[in-house]
């Protein structure tokens, strides 16, 4: 037996970034393609792009930029800004695992 935390942050119109949406933001910077990280989730491209979209309009900022040419540097990428808001994300969310699973122990480990 084990806990699970579904965990969103909400910007303004109910934008919400999760564990999905972070995954698909880091697979993007990794793959360099939109197209590729898609394909590798299961995901449609349209709605990647559109929620991409909203996305950047709630935050206020820039996730992604693309670099045109060929190489290493080209594609699709996180801004540094969108590095530096995945990072938060991800310490904030191994914190509150931490806090769950204590909880949980203190609750569930007395049996």
């Amino acid at each position: 037996m084990k806990p699970k935390l579904k965990v969103w942050v909400v910007f303004r119109d109910g934008v919400k970034l999760g564990d999905g949406r972070a995954h698909l933001l880091e697979l993007i910077d990794e793959l360099g393609s939109i197209q590729k990280a898609v394909g590798r989730l299961g995901m449609s491209y349209r709605s990647a792009w559109g929620y991409l979209r909203e996305l950047e309009d709630a935050a206020g900022f820039q996730f992604l930029e693309r670099k045109q040419g060929a190489g290493p540097r080209s594609g699709t990428r996180l801004t540094r800004r969108g590095k530096a808001f995945l990072g938060r994300y991800w310490r904030f969310r191994t914190r509150l695992d931490k806090a769950v699973a204590g909880a949980f122990k203190r609750s569930f480990d007395r049996e």
